[in-house]
């Protein structure tokens, strides 16, 4: 079985700056990737950015390209995304998952951010 939990998350001021962590322990082995969803109130939750579990291969949402960037440390089975020029619809709950193929998704708890106009 594998968690991941997220950190980072925080209040911040439009045009501000986070950076969030997510770490993966337990049974790694195997896993394809890792990303992050995000969820505002009323809404449903929605891609945002993904990497391969060797660090390649980065994808993002076009709502976000620009200003994320993300990035995994694999001697410590890290993702990071790290946001700049935050904006007021980057509101909401980030969700960290790790993809392993042929398994379901394992979710982190999420972690809130809010971004303040």
């Amino acid at each position: 079985q594998v968690q991941v939990v997220e950190s980072g998350g925080g209040l911040v001021q439009a045009g501000g700056s986070l950076r969030l962590s997510c770490a993966a322990s337990g049974r790694t082995f195997g896993s394809s990737a890792m990303g992050w969803f995000r969820q505002a109130p009323g809404k449903e939750r929605e891609f945002v950015a993904r990497v391969d579990w060797n660090g390649g291969n980065p994808d993002y949402a076009d709502s976000v390209k620009g200003r994320f960037t993300i990035s995994k440390d694999e001697s410590k089975n890290t993702m990071y995304l790290q946001m700049n020029s935050l904006k007021p619809e980057d509101t909401g709950v980030y969700l960290c998952y790790r993809e392993r193929v042929g398994t379901p998704r394992s979710w982190g708890q999420g972690t809130q951010v809010t971004v303040s106009s």
